[in-house]
């Protein structure tokens, strides 16, 4: 009898939870808070969390400091949380993370840990499939490129995001795979470099590149605020963008608004509310025990001056 009240019990308390009408707590960790699209990410989570009944949500910053993240996880598990998000500050310390978390479910959202493919039952990653960011806005400047009758030869530059996160390592990737393409091999990188996702370190390595008076034809960025920084200092020492192709990835607002200047030629959407809330309903799914693939993707969308309309106000 007592088992059968147990069970009883347990599948009541399950159905609960599963309409979000049950006590629920989750805790998010993030790389760090200082980073545009991110801010965008967490704000849309802590939006969509506050329409479910009877969750708690919370997220902390790690500031980049992998350690500090492990022990914000290790904490989740202390409090008890039913629950993780991870955002991770180094996609090759995964184990180290899905060990901190133990048996509490755990998803990690956006950057993909080294990881993904031998994950417990009890964890997930929800993003986009970082293929096909790099290879989307790669394809399409080399496209225009042609169009502009440069397919004999064309030189440009490459900024990467962090080296340490897999996304930066992938969008680079995809940006030579490209390069390699019959259609596309008249492409060739004078020299690529790390600005760590930021527009002033962005702003500052092209700068430092003008500065060996190298033509060039296009700029090719892992993300938006690289690519702002770079058209800023483009601008800023005289250059017509009119003449250099510019591409990156996350359609931003920032990045729409200077792509409407007539500034920046081509972007990648990559959809801050669908991860984000992909990340929230598979954890409170692991938490109810329910099964969730491990991984899910979030389709990256093209976006130029033709479709930008599209995409105002997203992220």
């Amino acid at each position: 009898m007592k088992k059968t009240l147990k069970t009883f019990m347990m599948a009541s308390v399950a159905t609960v939870m599963g309409t979000g009408a049950f006590a629920l707590e989750i805790g998010a960790t993030f790389s760090r808070f200082d980073d545009n699209w991110l801010t965008v990410l967490r704000n849309g989570m802590v939006e969509y969390a506050g329409t479910i009944d009877g969750l708690t949500y919370q997220q902390e910053d790690a500031s980049d400091d992998l350690a500090k993240q492990i022990d914000q996880v290790t904490n989740f598990v202390a409090q008890g949380v039913d629950a993780i998000i991870v955002n991770i500050v180094d996609t090759s310390a995964g184990a180290a993370i899905t060990a901190a978390a133990g048996d509490t479910p755990l998803v990690f959202v956006n950057r993909e840990p080294d990881n993904v493919d031998v994950l417990p039952a009890t964890q997930a990653f929800v993003a986009s499939n970082e293929i096909e960011s790099g290879t989307l806005s790669a394809f399409e400047v080399c496209k225009n490129l042609r169009a502009a009758g440069l397919g004999n030869g064309a030189r440009g530059y490459l900024m990467n995001g962090q080296l340490s996160n897999q996304a930066a390592v992938q969008r680079s990737k995809d940006v030579h795979d490209v390069i390699g393409m019959d259609m596309c091999n008249f492409m060739e990188i004078i020299d690529e470099a790390p600005a760590n996702w930021s527009r002033d370190e962005a702003q500052d390595l092209m700068t430092n590149w003008m500065s060996s008076g190298e033509p060039f034809d296009f700029v090719l960025a892992n993300n938006d605020e690289m690519a702002i920084g770079a058209i800023q200092a483009m601008k800023a020492a005289g250059v017509d963008m009119a003449d250099v192709q510019v591409g990156g990835v996350d359609a931003s607002q920032d990045a729409l608004l200077v792509m409407a200047g007539g500034d920046y030629d081509v972007t990648v959407f990559q959809d801050s509310v669908g991860q984000g809330t992909g990340s929230i309903d598979a954890a409170i799914k692991l938490a109810n025990g329910e099964d969730v693939d491990s991984k899910v993707y979030i389709p990256f969308v093209l976006v130029t001056p033709d479709n930008m309309d599209q995409f105002l106000n997203k992220n």
